[in-house]
């Protein structure tokens, strides 16, 4: 592997299974002609990070706990492969001192270089505030779930979690990125890494980004020396 490429350091477990879908894509989505041309990637899976809904959680010092023994280990690049978790970035970077690329930033842009101007999103209450503040910087609004739908989604999101994969999952979930569509978003943003998993584009009813998958080939750009790297924080 040449010298010049850069080490990925990966905060996950949030959840597991999500955090795998992400690694398989990053290493789908590298340009390969042996298997030393893959990106070092140094993973923590940590399923035990404090909860990330609730109120005065150690959620960010874990994480930032985490970011820097990956920085630690030879980590030079960080990704998080979880939307929510997001909220605590700068935390992550300033303890590390290491960048992290943005998974936020990269779905929000997507929605806004398409010429999208009301997007939907499926997510957690957190993935949900900053989507907004994101979208809303490009000039996109957003569309979310009615209260009732939202707690349904989140029950949804549990049973994922929890590891059901039951064939009703694709469907139920479906069902929330349809009410998006029905209620005006030209686009649906994946804004939890578990979405992916149970949800394709064809049931998504309009298109679906997929904010994980971004992530992977932001990952395979800036670790390969394609784009930049984000700017470490000072």
């Amino acid at each position: 592997m040449s010298e010049e490429f850069l080490t990925l350091g990966v905060l996950g477990g949030m959840g597991p299974a999500a955090t795998l879908d992400f690694l398989a894509k990053l290493q789908a989505l590298t340009p390969v002609e042996s298997e030393a041309d893959h990106i070092r990637v140094i993973a923590d899976i940590n399923p035990q990070v404090p909860d990330l809904h609730t109120a005065g959680s150690e959620a960010g010092a874990v994480l930032a706990e985490m970011a820097g023994a990956l920085r630690g280990a030879g980590a030079e690049v960080l990704a998080m492969p979880c939307n929510s978790a997001h909220a605590h970035a700068d935390l992550i970077q300033h303890a590390s001192g290491l960048p992290l690329i943005d998974m936020i930033g990269l779905g929000a842009e997507a929605a806004a270089s398409d010429g999208i101007l009301r997007c939907g999103v499926l997510g957690a209450r957190g993935a949900l505030r900053l989507y907004r503040e994101y979208l809303a910087a490009r000039g996109v609004g957003i569309v979310v779930l009615a209260p009732e739908r939202q707690e349904a989604f989140m029950a949804t999101l549990d049973r994922i979690k929890s590891g059901d994969r039951s064939p009703d999952l694709g469907e139920t979930m479906r069902d929330h990125a349809r009410d998006l569509v029905a209620a005006g978003a030209e686009a649906v943003i994946a804004g939890c890494t578990e979405i992916p998993l149970v949800l394709t584009q064809a049931q998504a009813g309009a298109t679906l980004i997929d904010p994980t998958e971004l992530l992977a080939r932001s990952c395979v750009a800036v670790c390969l020396g394609l784009e930049p790297a984000p700017r470490a924080p000072t």
